[in-house]
């Protein structure tokens, strides 16, 4: 059998075009940014809990059906001393797990406060 010239076309053009396709699917590890913005340094972010940590915790976590005086949250989060007995579980669920507050997502500057004042023990400052 004899090979006409249309023949050994087709099998050219799917090669072709099978290279265009792989060449078109390139990975390019810089355009994925996945590294995490680096957090300020805590001593250059100071945390304050009465101008900062309060507040914050008043309007996102303090409100109805969460921490607020009913206890539906499981704690209340009114004080000082209700919120820096929780540190530990603040840390974990809002900084590590980033599953709270359930009203919401923090800010970058509400994280890193909140992350610095955790860090640098929970002070009444």
């Amino acid at each position: 059998m004899r090979l006409q010239k249309s023949d050994s076309f087709v099998p050219v053009v799917l090669f072709a075009m099978i290279m265009v396709c792989f060449s078109a699917c390139k990975y390019d590890k810089e355009l994925l940014d996945t590294t995490p913005t680096p957090l300020p340094a805590c001593a250059t972010t100071p945390a304050s809990f009465s101008a900062d940590i309060f507040p914050l915790v008043t309007t996102k976590c303090a409100i109805p059906a969460c921490h607020d005086a009913s206890g539906q949250g499981g704690q209340v989060f009114q004080s000082y001393n209700q919120i820096s007995s929780a540190k530990d579980r603040i840390h974990l669920r809002a900084i590590v797990q980033k599953t709270m507050p359930a009203s919401g997502f923090l800010t970058t500057a509400e994280y890193n406060s909140l992350k610095c004042w955790l860090e640098s023990g929970a002070p009444n400052n």
